[in-house]
């Protein structure tokens, strides 16, 4: 196993509705550690590079519609596996098809309007980061909770 980061946005529908913070509580209560955190507008600019193998198919317009119409909460969450978990914990992309007891299950009744983004893979997540957060404003410092939330071979 290894330790990862992921970059999670609460989109503008999870925070217009009112549910950052249950969904905050969510990972935290999964034991990963929040290492960053930020409340933005996203710009068209960064839409295009944040989906940018999406800019040219047709759906794109009205994606970055959405995603840049209110603003997003910006995580940087780390732990073992940290993508995969998130993944799961977020549950599928259409919330009418989620598992009750993932995020989206529980608080989602849409394809579009799915509260929450997770990056895909450790490489998606890099760049994706690197979109939201400088390097200096992601605090790596160790938890004393981190013994208590995974093995040190874990990590």
């Amino acid at each position: 196993m290894a330790l990862e980061r992921t970059l999670i946005l609460v989109k503008p529908d999870g925070v217009q509705r009112k549910l950052a913070g249950k969904i905050i509580s969510r990972i935290e209560d999964k034991g990963l550690q929040i290492i960053a955190v930020k409340m933005l507008k996203i710009t068209p600019q960064m839409s295009k590079q944040h989906y940018a193998e999406h800019v040219s198919k047709p759906f794109y317009p009205e994606l970055e519609g959405f995603i840049t119409s209110g603003p997003v909460i910006a995580l940087v969450v780390q732990g073992p596996e940290a993508v995969s978990v998130m993944r799961t914990l977020m549950g599928s992309t259409n919330g009418r098809a989620s598992a009750p007891g993932t995020i989206r299950g529980d608080y989602g009744a849409s394809r579009q309007m799915n509260l929450i983004h997770g990056s895909d893979s450790v490489e998606s997540a890099k760049k994706e980061i690197g979109v939201y957060f400088q390097d200096s404003e992601i605090c790596d410092a160790p938890s004393v909770l981190t013994p208590w939330s995974w093995a040190a071979e874990e990590a």
